[in-house]
């Protein structure tokens, strides 16, 4: 067995005190930073001033989401209720003040135990987003006009989820302790600002960052209990949970993970089990909704719907999005166990979360939300970030021109179908290419951002630097190691984040 590298033979010491600065170690930040003046020099005095990078990066997530606001300013002035197509030529859409009288808030119904007219008999989310569409409803006059009801309706609803987006910033800057400033990565995130007030997944989004930075500090129950909220208020979250299992099996840490899922449990219980013992129809419409829908906008399914002449049935698209689900868990199962080191908790949760989107029957705009966090601690690499970016924006107008386009009558002012479709394969290329990119990163730890600076899974809490006990493959014999040709810091493996001294592979 080969020996792991000892304390004396290790050139950079597990925790290094400094900093990693983006634009020493990142050469798109770096020539990006000559906006501001340029990269930070060797003297530069870090954290000795009011502006440190969790202040700086709150202050411009705010300032983003302000821009993103400004940008739906068209369809607060008229778009959303004046024409039925001007809203989406300036791709100014959102979901909430239309449902604000549309699921009954306007008429002080309660989610979940009264029906609502129309064809959808009750709130089609889940709870804990059902409670903050209600709390937003609450804090909106109720006098006026309708159209004004609904654009303060809808100011309330953006000011709740920019408290969310700061959370997500902030939780993101501190999840990495050695790495704050790549949190500015999801506070100038474009496709973020843009999509942010379209919906309400920022709940779920924030939720989550904090989850991750619970774990982070070994705080398993704490990291349950918000992922439990998470999942309450979107169902993604608890795809995480996968990943996490592989990781603590590997590692041996069942206690850990016992205690976190157990956590999830209790607080999804606590969110769900009232309204689902006295509104049981409305509080599984979310469930029965995501299974009826039908093929829809952003998804490989939809260009082979519109490109066959006998379109699967909506109950096949189900098994077989399913099947494929289930095939992609178990290759993030399988790589998990056979890679040289044990990969980061970031990088499988950014891959669990992406594969769901990639194989699901929808891409709403805003789902891209989901994985910035998590894109950002899994590879913290800004040209690579900015291409997946672009290919966002790219379909979030696509979308738009497209409704456009379908809503336009004679005049067609849009994108047509095979542009759109052209929309979504941008988007899809663009996700595969940032999971190529980690799943590369897994299989050769040296050209992982987060370990070429010295570090294991700084977002692993009770993982980061523990040994393996279950692997499978090359590494059960070789034990884990860096690729032959690294050259920069090693890591020090196995032997805890709170222990000393150097262990081999086979101890």
């Amino acid at each position: 067995m080969c020996p792991m590298p000892s304390a004396e033979s290790t050139p950079a010491s597990v925790r290094e005190p400094d900093s990693v600065r983006p634009t020493r170690e990142d050469a798109v930040a770096a020539a990006g930073s000559e906006l501001i003046g340029g990269p930070l020099g060797r003297r530069a005095l870090l954290g000795t001033s009011w502006w440190t990078p969790v202040r700086v990066i709150a202050l411009v997530a705010i300032g983003m989401f302000a821009l993103g606001l400004v940008q739906k300013a068209p369809c607060y002035n008229g778009a959303w209720f004046f024409g039925a197509s001007s809203q989406y030529t300036h791709a100014c859409y959102s979901d909430i003040p239309h449902l604000y009288q549309g699921r009954g808030f306007v008429d002080d119904l309660v989610p979940y135990f009264d029906k609502l007219p129309g064809d959808m008999e009750y709130l089609e989310y889940p709870v804990l987003t059902g409670v903050f569409m209600e709390v937003a409803s609450w804090l909106t006059t109720g006098s006026g006009s309708i159209q004004h009801q609904e654009q303060w309706y809808w100011m309330v609803n953006a000011g709740m989820l920019m408290v969310c987006a700061v959370v997500i910033a902030v939780c993101v800057t501190r999840t990495h302790a050695r790495r704050p400033w790549d949190g500015l990565l999801v506070a100038l995130a474009p496709a973020f600002a843009l999509t942010a007030t379209i919906n309400w997944d920022l709940l779920a989004v924030a939720l989550t960052s904090a989850a991750v930075l619970m774990w982070s500090r070994m705080r398993p129950v704490a990291f349950g209990v918000l992922l439990g909220l998470a999942t309450a208020a979107k169902l993604y979250p608890f795809l995480i949970l996968g990943p996490l299992l592989v990781l603590c099996w590997r590692a041996g840490r069942w206690r850990e993970f016992g205690k976190a899922l157990g956590g999830a449990a209790v607080a999804w219980l606590v969110v769900n089990l009232p309204v689902m013992l006295f509104a049981f129809d409305g509080w599984s419409k979310f469930y029965t909704f995501s299974q009826e829908r039908g093929v829809d906008f952003g998804s490989f399914w939809l260009i082979l719907v519109h490109n066959t002449d006998n379109p699967p049935s909506t109950e096949t698209v189900n098994t077989l999005a399913t099947l494929l689900m289930l095939l992609c868990c178990g290759a993030i199962a399988a790589l998990t166990l056979i890679a040289p080191r044990r990969p980061r908790f970031a990088q499988l949760a950014f891959l669990i979360i992406a594969a769901f989107i990639l194989t699901n029957k929808v891409y709403s705009p805003q789902y891209v939300l989901w994985l910035v966090p998590l894109a950002v601690l899994a590879r913290p690499k800004w040209r690579d970030f900015l291409i997946w970016q672009a290919c966002e924006v790219a379909y979030f107008l696509g979308i738009w021109m497209y409704l456009a386009y379908t809503t336009s009558g004679d005049a067609h002012k849009g994108l047509p179908t095979d542009g759109y479709h052209w929309a979504i394969a941008v988007h899809l290329l663009g996700t595969l290419f940032l999971c190529v990119m980690v799943v590369r990163d897994i299989l050769m730890p040296d050209r992982d951002p987060v370990r070429q600076t010295g570090d294991d899974d700084p977002s692993g809490g009770v993982l980061d630097g523990a040994r393996d006990v279950f692997v499978l493959g090359p590494a059960a014999r070789t034990g884990p190691q860096h690729s032959a040709h690294f050259e920069g810091p090693l890591v020090r493996w196995g032997a805890g984040r709170q222990t000393g001294g150097s262990l081999s592979a086979n101890e």
